[in-house]
């Protein structure tokens, strides 16, 4: 799982949208047992690499080592029907990538898993025709790493954040004996992810143009306030409730999300079991709940402790995850060992 040396830390962060959320880890034996909990705003390097400062305090390297999750806004989540036939193509894959929309194939890292099990694809697996088309642009990677490295952190070990947290909630649905798909929002600025997943795997992905960036206008013209701006720091600031207006900030958003989720349900014969928003930070949690009541679908709210006791990882005493949990879901995902997992079948994170 970890490579750490038995009297050193590891350290997991989830580097995400709106919030940086970091694991540190004790010994790597029995479990895996998590010491501290700690989220810093998404602007806060200078508090987050003070941090990592005091864990690397007695390393000679002066860098903190272990996994890391990014979101990139030119990340490729894609769910597609592949073709085994053309995938030694050496033109096919460059198609696959252009098909996405604006997208550079010759700029891209790519690695293509199974929508399933998130294993890497075999085109001589029987039947192996759905799979997640994962990439991000070569420059972004080094950027990232760049950026890492200036904080003082080393990455062993790079990851995709919405990868990783699609294989966590298709194993917690698998845990849990949920037999209905979830719908999963990764709301960021500019656009959303949005994916349904199943005991079963990823089902759909969809990329959807409208994010927060959208709604502030909308909050500046229902409040009358003088620039958007204004706007958008009273939106964050936690101090309003936007309950009220909800509906007309999701305005845009509901209305594609609508087409693509009643497009699933009549292919699949499937109906939402829930709405999981996993990017949004505490003072704008009331979005997802809106966005889930505009769709007739309840909430999505994990259960974290038993499925990480199940999977052999253990918070410490006194340590806990500030609600809402689906928030910490990314973290925990780089921390999974599907291994040790109780009552669910043995398979690889998605990624």
């Amino acid at each position: 799982m970890f490579s750490f040396a038995h009297h050193h830390k590891g350290l997991c962060i989830d580097f995400g949208t709106q919030a940086i959320l970091l694991a540190l880890l004790g010994p790597d034996a029995p479990g895996l047992v998590v010491e501290e909990l700690k989220e810093f705003g998404v602007a806060d390097r200078q508090g987050l690499a003070a941090y990592l400062k005091t864990i690397a305090a007695d390393a000679s390297s002066g860098y903190v080592q272990g996994r890391c999750a990014i979101y990139p806004d030119r990340r490729l989540v894609r769910r597609h029907t592949i073709e085994p036939e053309r995938y030694n193509d050496s033109t096919y894959l460059p198609e696959l990538v252009a098909q996405q929309g604006r997208l550079e194939p010759d700029n891209y890292v790519i690695q293509i898993v199974n929508a399933d099990d998130g294993g890497a694809y075999d085109p001589a697996r029987a039947g192996a025709h759905e799979v997640l088309l994962c990439g991000l642009p070569a420059p972004d990677v080094e950027q990232a790493q760049d950026e890492l490295l200036k904080l003082g952190f080393y990455p062993e070990q790079l990851e995709i954040g919405t990868v990783a947290v699609l294989g966590a909630l298709s194993h917690y649905l698998r845990f849990q004996q949920m037999k209905s798909p979830v719908l999963l929002l990764e709301l960021g600025l500019e656009f959303t992810g949005s994916y349904i997943v199943g005991p079963e795997g990823v089902d759909a992905s969809k990329p959807l143009s409208t994010g927060i960036a959208a709604m502030i206008p909308v909050v500046q013209k229902e409040l009358g306030l003088k620039d958007e701006a204004a706007a958008r720091r009273l939106f964050y600031s936690n101090t309003f409730d936007f309950t009220s207006m909800g509906n007309a900030l999701i305005k845009k958003l509901l209305k594609e999300l609508q087409a693509s989720i009643g497009l699933y349900e009549i292919q699949s014969g499937k109906t939402l079991g829930g709405v999981c928003t996993t990017q949004l930070p505490p003072a704008l949690g009331w979005l997802g709940n809106n966005l889930a009541a505009a769709l007739g679908v309840a909430p999505f709210s994990l259960d974290l402790p038993p499925w990480l006791d199940s999977l052999g990882i253990h918070l410490a005493a006194g340590v806990r995850a500030t609600p809402p949990d689906e928030r910490w879901l990314g973290l925990f995902s780089l921390l999974l060992d599907h291994s040790h997992a109780v009552a669910a079948p043995t398979t690889n994170r998605a990624g």
